[in-house]
């Protein structure tokens, strides 16, 4: 019995190094720099009874924090004081829409940038006027303009039976 399960073990052990090599280090093995930022955020206490995969998370975000200058630091903890007071349901919503948008083939997610990027373009005026326009919308049809965004169409060109709008 043992014999067998001995080279199954050998087969699987490949497969266990890597998860074994990427363990995210302990609270003690991060440099000071990581110690002090992560202090200040109050993760001192809690650091070593964090999943790998969240402190993996945390010290990629702190590198990259690392590497940002003040200006984009300032505007990072702008967005996190909104982000901090948006209600739970809000913060939920915006993940999924998140995560939509990142399941999207990069084409795709090019698409919706530009899309977004002509949107800030245009006047307040008028982007105030398209977001009034698409909350009268029925929600059937925000998601076949949805669609047609996907597709390149133009989004406000026609109604879901072909009617122009």
């Amino acid at each position: 019995m043992k014999r067998r399960i001995l080279p199954f073990l050998l087969l699987l052990l490949p497969g266990w190094l890597p998860a074994l090599a990427t363990a995210a280090p302990d609270w003690d093995q991060l440099a000071p720099d990581q110690q002090r930022i992560l202090g200040e955020l109050k993760l001192a206490e809690r650091w070593d009874d964090l999943p790998d995969a969240r402190r993996e998370r945390l010290l990629k975000g702190l590198s990259h924090w690392q590497k940002m200058t003040p200006e984009e630091r300032r505007i990072a903890r702008k967005n996190l004081k909104r982000w901090r007071k948006l209600p739970p349901e809000r913060r939920k919503a915006l993940r999924q829409r998140l995560h939509r948008y990142l399941q999207l083939p990069p084409d795709k997610r090019r698409l919706v940038r530009e899309r977004a990027h002509q949107f800030r373009q245009l006047p307040p005026e008028r982007r105030e006027q398209l977001r009034e326009r698409w909350r009268r919308f029925s929600p059937s049809y925000q998601q076949h303009t949805r669609d047609r965004l996907l597709r390149g169409g133009h989004p406000f060109s026609r109604g879901p039976m072909g009617r122009g709008r």
